[in-house]
């Protein structure tokens, strides 16, 4: 390699690392009842405001989810950052302590970590070389690891996926992208409105006359068979669906089918995973496009950075049943 070409590749490894300040805003009594943080706002950022224990760390992402109450960083260098509710062990500190500002997680220090999903209350890390970690409530095994032995797992085990390039997390399940070929996503945890893909909710009867119906938990996670002969390579979850992009730009989701967040036209939850007809033919996403889901809706950007958006959109009037442009936002 010349000396020329040496300095490109530095040149790209140092914009890759590049990070920047975080800033904070709102809720920050963790352990406050809904209520109280409606009425007060006593303990709360009103403003973005610096973390103390974060001044002078470059951080490379963030990480929340609609149904969460804890957060996770992750800095250019590979390190972990927790903070918020822990009463399940969801900040990997190998306790139970209410953390009110950013943690390093200490037990991920010997890895890499680039990627990272929060869900109600648990949390999935993605290192360098593939592997992914995971901490938190095991319940419904959420946490990948194979096993329910243990409901509570507050130190990082590791997850039954490799060559990991993503993952994601919704309230109580977790999904993977891998780069193994036939099984680049794969699912865990909670099947009750067929959010982990694999044609069934899980249900069944109990013996417990105070609980009629249950669903069977997931905890080894498992591919997702139809979308076997595609590369995914984008994914987002809500609290119970799932939206995922492949490498021809085409647009999945799953799960619980209500207000229209699944964007079918329709409020069927859907058990496998099922084409979004608007994003096909001349409107497939770009490679730079954007995904999220939020707790009954979910957003895409399509062509040339347009929003759209599909669900409970709105606080009153009717929801969107299928994908929308949001025009206040066109270029």
């Amino acid at each position: 390699m010349s000396e020329a070409e040496k300095k490109v590749e530095e040149a790209a490894a140092k914009k890759k690392k590049q990070g920047g300040e975080l800033l904070f805003c709102g809720a920050t009594r963790w352990n406050a009842n809904i209520s109280s943080r409606r009425t007060s706002n006593a303990g709360n950022l009103v403003s973005p405001t610096r973390l103390r224990p974060l001044l002078g760390v470059d951080i490379r992402l963030v990480v929340s989810g609609c149904g969460s109450s804890h957060c996770v960083a992750l800095d250019v260098e590979g390190r972990c950052y927790t903070w918020g509710r822990n009463d399940k062990g969801q900040l990997g500190h190998g306790d139970r302590i209410l953390r009110d500002g950013p943690s390093l997680v200490s037990e991920l220090l010997g890895h890499n970590i680039i990627g990272a999903g929060a869900g109600r209350s648990h949390t999935l890390v993605v290192t360098k070389d593939g592997i992914s970690l995971s901490f938190g409530c095991n319940k419904h095994g959420q946490l990948g690891s194979g096993s329910l032995k243990n409901e509570v797992e507050s130190s990082p085990i590791r997850c039954l996926v490799s060559e990991v390039r993503d993952a994601a997390c919704g309230a109580d399940f977790s999904v993977w992208l891998s780069s193994i070929e036939g099984a680049s996503i794969l699912t865990a945890g909670l099947p009750q409105y067929g959010q982990l893909g694999h044609g069934t909710n899980k249900e069944y009867n109990t013996r417990n006359s105070s609980v009629l119906l249950a669903y069977e938990a997931q905890p080894c996670p498992k591919a997702v068979v139809s979308l076997a002969g595609e590369t995914i390579v984008k994914v987002a979850c809500g609290t119970n669906h799932t939206v995922v992009v492949d490498s021809n730009g085409f647009v999945y989701t799953w799960g619980c089918g209500d207000y229209g967040r699944l964007g079918h036209k329709e409020q069927k939850d859907e058990w496998v995973p099922r084409r979004v007809e608007i994003f096909t033919k001349h409107n497939v996403l770009p490679p730079d496009a954007l995904i999220a889901a939020g707790s009954v809706n979910s957003a895409c950007t399509a062509g040339e950075g347009q929003l759209y958006m599909w669900g409970k959109v709105k606080n009153k009037g009717d929801e969107w049943m299928y994908p929308k442009p949001v025009m206040d936002l066109r270029l």
